[in-house]
């Protein structure tokens, strides 16, 4: 079996994808997978790390703001279609799997085409426009929440799945990764961050709490600021005594999330797709701050369908001031009961197994197919 996965542009893109791919190759080592990216997008670095080939190609979302700009959008997405033809046609799939971000339009778009079978994932609760326009293209449209069976057509073709984690992300163990983390039982652990980007808002946030909680005993924050954001936040924290402490972590980005998160009491964070995944695998209970500044605002969306099943405190942007995150940290440690059924609520909103349902239902589009035998060529481009 030849696979193309396909989707990037940031983390909540890329890593439900290696673990689709993850999957496949658990299910058969000989099954073969070629990741397609831009350059530009967090995959670059990302796929290589897990171990899977990746090519390029040249494509870019269109500007919203200036109309103007996005000739060279146009010229770049012909360019991405014609480098994804020769890609597909010299890698010869038997499917190809997006999972959102704008390369994968291109990609997936070409290969239905060329008489590939092709499937999208969509990660969020509100539809990205990239997996909204592949609907007619695809065989199936797997559903990281089912909220967002409300923006397809074909509703045929859809089934919740949820989002794929990575395997490293199951079955934590609190006090196992208390001890690889070197964090002491008795402390209450806040893993504060921004998602892959990093949000100078939310860090603005995470810094006032930090400063408030400075007397504090028995409390660590772990604050992931994003790169982009690392030496502005460093700067802030000159003469404020804050740092060097073994109270306040500060990290550019953290590597082993799956540590972090399984050693944390509290998660507080955006709300992207694969945060939520995360989070709710790991049990944790969270303070979810969605990013406004996204389309169709599906962080907000993403961090209701936690929050209305009790695994969540919602907190909008527009709603901050410099006590509100801090008022409910206060709460939750204080309320240990509160804290332990939010955890409860948040492991029920986890959709286990999120990997193999897609597997499955891809698998069974191929009447008599083995994951490890090449025995529908037929369906290749030539």
């Amino acid at each position: 079996m030849r696979v193309i996965m396909t989707g990037g542009g940031t983390g909540g893109h890329v890593y439900p994808a290696i673990a689709i791919a993850d999957k496949i190759k658990q299910e058969n080592p000989e099954a073969v997978i070629l990741f397609v990216g831009t350059r530009r997008g967090i995959e670059a670095d990302i796929v290589p790390k897990h171990g899977y080939p990746i090519e390029f190609i040249t494509v870019r979302g269109f500007n919203r703001k200036n109309l103007l700009k996005n000739f060279k959008v146009v010229t770049d997405l012909l360019k991405a279609f014609a480098q994804a033809r020769k890609i597909i046609k010299g890698f010869k799939p038997d499917l190809v799997i997006g999972t959102g971000g704008y390369v994968s339009g291109p990609v997936v778009r070409m290969a239905h085409g060329m008489g590939v079978k092709t499937y999208i994932h969509e990660q969020n609760a509100f539809p990205g426009a990239t997996n909204k326009m592949a609907e007619k293209s695809v065989e199936k449209v797997f559903l990281g929440f089912e909220e967002a069976a409300n923006y397809f057509k074909q509703k045929e073709k859809l089934i919740p799945t949820g989002n794929p984690v990575r395997k490293e992300f199951e079955n934590l163990d609190k006090s196992w990764c208390r001890q690889q983390l070197g964090i002491p039982e008795n402390v209450f652990m806040i893993l504060a961050f921004g998602g892959s980007g990093g949000s100078g808002r939310l860090n603005d946030e995470i810094l006032n709490m930090a400063k408030k909680f400075r007397d504090m005993p028995d409390i660590s924050i772990f604050f992931a600021t994003g790169r982009v954001y690392y030496k502005q936040i460093m700067e802030k924290t000159k003469g404020s005594g804050l740092i060097p402490s073994a109270k306040l972590q500060i990290l550019e980005y953290i590597e082993k999330m799956h540590l972090h998160m399984g050693a944390a009491d509290l998660v507080i964070s955006r709300a992207g797709a694969l945060t939520i995944a995360e989070i709710t695998q790991c049990g944790k209970a969270s303070i979810l701050i969605p990013s406004p500044n996204v389309t169709g605002n599906h962080q907000y969306f993403n961090a209701k369908a936690v929050s209305d099943r009790g695994g969540a405190v919602l907190i909008e942007e527009k709603d901050l001031d410099e006590n509100k995150v801090v008022e409910v940290v206060r709460r939750l440690m204080a309320d240990k009961d509160c804290l332990e059924q939010m955890m409860a609520a948040s492991r029920g909103c986890a959709h286990q197994q999120a990997a193999e349902k897609i597997v499955e239902a891809i698998t069974s589009d191929f009447k008599g197919f083995s994951w490890g035998k090449n025995d529908i060529g037929d369906n290749r481009p030539g």
